[in-house]
C-alpha cells in the first residue's frame, strides 16, 4: 500500500488498516499483482498495475515519468526468505509482463535497485534488484541515482497469452 498511498494515509492506517485495504482491492476483483506458488504454497509476490494507481510514485521526483507514454509499473516485491535467491523475482517479473499483455498495455517499467557493491539487504530490495530485470528482458531507459535506474520492457505479440 506504500506506493498506492498519500505518506500521511499510509502512515495513519499503519499495519493492520493497510492490509485491510490491501484486501478491499483484491475483494473488488482488481488485480494487484503476480503470485509465485511452489508445491501450491505462495512464495512471493509482484505489485503491478497501471503508473496512475500509485500516487506516490506519480508524485516521486527521482522516479517521475520520462516520457508521456502509458506504462504499467512494477513498484515492490515480497518473496519469502527462502526463496529469494532461485530466482522467484524472474519469475514474477515474466508473470507479470503476460499479465500486462493480457490487460492490452504495451510496456512494463519498474524502478529496482542498483547495490554499489553488489550485496543488498532484503530489507532494501523490496522494490527488486536490477540484475533481476534484466534477467527477465527488462532493459534501463534511465538512471536519476547511482543506485536507483528505471528499466521498461516493450511488449511484442509473443508475450501476448
Amino acid at each position: 500500500m506504500w506506493w498506492r498511498l498519500k505518506h500521511s494515509e499510509f502512515e495513519k492506517q499503519k499495519g493492520e488498516a493497510n492490509r485491510l485495504a490491501m484486501k478491499q482491492i483484491v475483494d473488488s476483483r482488481k488485480v494487484p499483482g503476480t503470485l509465485a506458488y511452489l508445491e501450491g504454497e505462495p512464495v512471493g509476490w509482484c505489485s503491478v498495475a497501471p503508473r496512475e494507481s500509485f500516487p506516490r510514485l506519480e508524485r516521486s521526483r527521482t522516479l517521475k515519468r520520462i516520457d508521456d507514454q502509458p506504462v504499467w509499473s512494477v513498484v515492490c516485491f515480497f518473496i519469502a526468505r527462502p526463496y529469494r535467491r532461485p530466482g522467484v523475482s524472474v519469475k514474477l517479473l515474466q508473470a507479470a509482463i503476460h499479465y500486462v499483455a493480457a490487460q492490452g498495455g504495451n510496456i512494463v517499467e519498474g524502478y529496482p535497485v542498483e547495490p554499489k557493491n553488489g550485496q543488498t539487504p532484503g530489507a532494501f530490495a523490496w522494490t527488486g534488484l536490477a540484475s533481476a530485470f534484466r534477467k527477465a528482458g527488462f532493459r534501463e531507459v534511465h538512471r536519476p541515482s547511482p543506485t536507483r535506474p528505471i528499466f521498461r520492457y516493450l511488449i511484442t505479440s509473443q508475450d501476448a497469452p
